[in-house]
């Protein structure tokens, strides 16, 4: 892989993250969403046509698409909140379907089956690796409050979290509204980077691989789905080389193999902790008595 090559896959590696964490953000309160492709898909052509058309700063049109995200979040969250898991999850599948149809019908802002082209004043280093960090930030601030405290209960009982005077509705409608904003900033790096957004550009399969993202990088710490969609991402372009068409099926394999043996993800806390655990109670005293200064006892054997 050239220098290029893979200059340009970490830059859509850190775009996946974001999308990642967006996901995570809905898959800690105990939903599971691929709505964050459908924010960021309104996002991103709310982007290009205020920055494009009507020359708005790409700066501001950065932070029209994190609100507009946030408020779809939370419009999406009133609706919907109330279905079961399974019921739920296939409601955001179906948004994701409905806005591929909006895009292609709603020619004069999108562009039709043609698409539309996008500012790239975004698609750079420093905003990228900026707003990563800013959400990083943000993800393990709330993973230390209340609500983080809060969401972990949700997530692990809902009728537990209740006893305990929890709401997960609420719970799951902040979760909702975290989502939207980071699927919304994602959607906007996502068009800026592209300079180039059609019906296909946020579409299931971007929501699919995000969540395997999710799913291989740790949905139980903010910082797996990073990890996650940075090597979901570099992988497969690793592999094309020397693996050829089969680099999708190394890569599922490899994704197989930690749900079975890791199934808490790459970034797994309660792992290092029980290894930090055990690597405490196993001090040098314990395997050589020598090195306490004390000698071991002897025993009298009468004649």
């Amino acid at each position: 892989m050239s220098t290029t090559a893979l200059l340009t896959t970490l830059q859509f590696a850190g775009v996946n993250a974001l999308f990642a964490l967006a996901i995570y953000a809905s898959l800690w309160t105990g939903v599971l969403s691929l709505a964050p492709v459908f924010f960021g898909a309104v996002s991103a052509f709310t982007f290009g046509y205020v920055a494009g058309t009507l020359g708005l700063s790409p700066a501001l049109a950065l932070v029209v698409g994190l609100v507009l995200g946030a408020a779809l979040g939370a419009v999406t969250a009133a609706l919907i909140i109330r279905l079961d898991s399974h019921y739920l999850a296939m409601a955001t599948i179906a948004m994701v379907l409905i806005g591929r149809v909006l895009i292609i019908n709603l020619v004069e802002y999108t562009g039709g089956p043609s698409g539309t082209l996008v500012p790239g004043e975004l698609g750079t280093w420093l905003w990228l690796i900026g707003s990563l960090v800013v959400a990083g930030y943000v993800m393990s601030r709330l993973s230390g409050s209340r609500f983080g405290l809060a969401a972990d209960a949700v997530r692990e009982d809902p009728a537990v979290a209740q006893t305990l005077a929890i709401s997960p509705r609420r719970i799951q409608f902040v979760g909702f509204v975290i989502s939207g904003a980071l699927g919304g900033t994602a959607g906007v790096f996502q068009a800026s980077f592209l300079q180039y957004i059609g019906p296909d550009t946020f579409y299931t399969h971007l929501g699919f691989v995000t969540l395997a993202a999710v799913v291989l990088g740790g949905a139980f710490h903010w910082a797996g789905p990073i990890v996650g969609a940075i090597v979901f991402t570099i992988l497969p372009e690793l592999l094309r080389e020397p693996m050829g068409e089969y680099d999708r099926v190394v890569t599922g394999v490899a994704l197989i193999l930690i749900i079975i043996y890791m199934p808490r993800g790459l970034v797994d806390v309660r792992r290092l902790r029980l290894l930090r655990t055990r690597g405490r109670r196993r001090t040098p005293a314990d395997e050589d008595p020598s090195r306490t200064g004390s000698t071991p006892a002897t025993v009298e054997v009468a004649p």
